[in-house]
């Protein structure tokens, strides 16, 4: 009976290492792709994201254009801002990174406004809290920047904020030099700024 028992338990060991060792390969395979979303990593254009085209935003090509309605009723387009350099910002209210740039943001937009850079802070509006929040927000924070509202969920996901914040830095062609996942303060927006045309 014992020798019964030791035979089936060996059996059922077997099984569980080869088991292990079929399943091991597709569990690293997730947790390398779940730990390159957590840790902020790009999406590479070569993945496929429904309605959105992951290569027309990349350093050195022209950030695509569009056309979002401000929070204070002004519709306005991202190539209206062509000849000066911007930092295209995107955002929420619920957002802890969020909250700690903007602060830095707002104080470097108000040293340099006159100088040719301007700050558009496109809020996710389609995943926040609600318009009044957003307003209070901004109140809040003394935000005086461009502040377009994306109710409909199509900009962000277009311009790859699938972290937030996430920022862009175009030149004064509408060129992306540099993307940036996470909060920035004033230093790093001066140091972004400063070498580009």
């Amino acid at each position: 009976m014992n020798k019964n028992l030791l035979s089936v338990a060996i059996i059922l060991l077997a099984l569980a290492i080869v088991f292990v060792n079929l399943w091991k390969p597709s569990a690293e395979k997730e947790s390398t792709s779940n730990a390159a979303v957590e840790s902020g990593e790009d999406i590479t254009a070569a993945e496929d994201i429904p309605g959105s085209d992951l290569s027309q935003v990349q350093e050195g090509k022209p950030a695509p254009d569009f056309e979002l309605t401000t929070l204070d009723g002004k519709t306005m387009k991202l190539s209206d801002y062509q000849g000066k350099k911007v930092i295209l910002n995107f955002w929420a209210t619920w957002c802890p990174p969020c909250k700690a740039e903007m602060p830095h943001m707002q104080n470097f937009y108000e040293k340099h406004k006159e100088d040719g850079i301007e700050v558009v802070a496109v809020n996710l509006t389609n995943i926040d809290n609600g318009r009044e929040d957003i307003e209070k927000f901004v109140k809040d924070y003394g935000l005086t920047f461009s502040i377009p509202l994306d109710e409909d969920g199509m900009i962000g996901p277009q311009y790859q904020a699938f972290t937030i914040p996430t920022s862009y830095i175009l030149d004064t062609k509408g060129v992306i030099t540099k993307k940036i996942v996470g909060p920035m303060d004033e230093a790093m927006m001066e140091s972004l700024t400063k070498d580009i045309d």
